[in-house]
């Protein structure tokens, strides 16, 4: 029997991205699909996701979805079904998903996700003529209504859910005062409901209501737990018991492959590791570092606190003085970003600097780079380190959610068994940091070491087949159960 499966996601590739949530919604349809499910997407109406469905057939039509008329549009991305909440008033602004051109958060966010999740309950629920789903998978808090919207629907839909966390931090906690305004019975109103600290928690809503909660690596599943990383959230979390799963997360292998890349100089395989200096050479000139067979380290980042950012800040100055140099994409704290380019000023031709994002550039660095450097102090799960591994490039990872499950420390046990993949270090703070990176320069120059870290990554299963297999049986048991 297919499992049909309905995915709800705020952001998804290729029709929008702003981090790693975008790409597993994007994979998740082929990662099931070998497994007996069929899934579809359904993503808001962003301007950027109409222009790319183009003329696509209205389905269904709210007059009012919370307050706003919207339509239900149906295309396809290739073969891949797609569904896209057309609400104007919500989704069709300039600027990013959640913030406005500024970087501030739309002051409505509350309401344009409620709404966004009130369509796919009711998509799920069985609502939408000529639509019929098994079960509905909802993604990080954006999404997280939809499981408590279908808990308290007046005639009572039972379809299951399962509610995946992609990053806790982030929960879509708002006042009481909005709690008329989610078209919610008054019953909903409670510590097993939607109530928060006083307040309205999308997440914890999710949470609560989901037959099932997922989190993106094993490591992470346990440490959300944990006061550490549970944000608040921890003893729900425990109390929800066996129905949390840790299913690390998967990369398109067909996007990341070093063989076939388009945006690389030179194209490789790890049997032909010899030919990544090409890359290497111009990476440095499109970062104006000096060209030479010195460790080059790559950030491509968020520029944040939790990706340890600051800590990086201080151990620039010794990883320079070991004869690295440093290439770094991302933006984020204004800050930070001072602070990088200060440090490009001070180390002219040994540290470059790109503030924003680019999608090609991303792909040219993994290619080019060394070692990657992932100084998180939490991390759900990571694709950067994935990327790397899949590349060549080194990952150098803080012990922490999928960094611990997805790289292998390069200790004397590791090497000798041609087991490393990495360099693993435990506390995000400036000794621990600078003692990771010492390490790597000394396996850089440790040739037979280094080369053999990077060939064993490269051979590392990093794909989706495994995680689409979970993903499976866990629908599976849900229906069965």
């Amino acid at each position: 029997m297919t499992i049909r499966v309905l995915s709800v996601a705020s952001e998804a590739v290729p029709l929008v991205k702003t981090g790693g949530l975008a790409d597993v919604a994007g994979a998740l349809p082929a990662a099931v699909a070998p497994h007996g499910a069929a899934m579809t997407t359904m993503v808001p109406g962003y301007p950027k996701v109409l222009k790319a469905i183009g003329k696509a057939k209205a389905v269904h039509a709210w007059p009012s979805l919370l307050g706003e008329p919207a339509r239900l549009l149906a295309a396809k991305l290739g073969e891949q079904p797609l569904l896209v909440v057309d609400a104007p008033a919500f989704f069709q602004r300039d600027g990013g998903p959640y913030a406005d051109g500024s970087g501030r958060d739309w002051a409505d966010n509350w309401r344009r996700f409620a709404a966004f999740s009130r369509a796919a309950a009711d998509v799920a629920g069985g609502a939408v003529k000529g639509l019929a789903f098994d079960l509905v998978h909802a993604h990080d808090w954006q999404a997280a209504m939809v499981p408590a919207y279908l808990r308290f629907a007046p005639e009572g839909v039972a379809v299951p859910s399962v509610m995946t966390i992609h990053n806790m931090a982030f929960q879509g906690h708002y006042g009481a005062e909005i709690f008329p305004g989610l078209g919610l019975p008054v019953e909903a109103w409670s510590i097993h409901g939607v109530e928060y600290h006083g307040g309205v928690g999308f997440l914890k809503a999710g949470l609560e209501a989901a037959s099932a909660i997922t989190t993106v690596s094993p490591t992470y599943a346990r440490e959300i737990r944990t006061a550490e990383f549970g944000m608040g959230l921890e003893g729900l979390i425990r109390s929800r018991g066996e129905r949390v799963h840790g299913i690390v997360n998967g990369i398109d292998t067909h996007e990341w492959n070093p063989e076939t890349d388009p945006a690389l100089a030179q194209h490789y395989s790890l049997r032909t590791l010899a030919k990544r200096t090409a890359n290497k050479r111009a990476l440095e000139s499109a970062f104006g570092l000096d060209s030479h067979d010195g460790p080059l380290f790559v950030v491509i980042s968020r520029l944040t606190w939790q990706k340890g950012m600051d800590v990086l800040l201080e151990v620039i100055d010794h990883l320079v003085g070991l004869g690295g140099r440093l290439a770094l994409l991302g933006s984020g704290d204004m800050a930070m970003e001072a602070g990088f380019h200060a440090a490009a000023a001070r180390h002219p031709g040994k540290v470059g600097i790109r503030i924003g994002y680019d999608e090609a550039l991303s792909h040219r660095m993994q290619a080019g780079g060394d070692a990657i450097l992932v100084p998180s102090r939490f991390e759900p799960c990571g694709l950067t380190q994935l990327y790397g591994l899949a590349y060549g490039c080194v990952p150098v990872v803080s012990r922490t959610g999928g960094l611990a499950d997805t790289v292998i420390d390069a200790n004397l046990a590791a090497i000798a068994a041609g087991a490393a993949t990495g360099v693993q270090f435990n506390a995000v703070n400036y000794g621990a940091l600078a003692d990771a990176v010492s390490r790597t320069i000394a396996l850089y120059y440790d040739r037979d070491s280094w080369r053999g870290l990077q060939r064993a990554g490269m051979k590392s299963d990093f794909s989706w087949g495994r995680s689409g297999a979970a993903y499976a049986a866990l629908y599976a048991s849900l229906l069965e159960g």
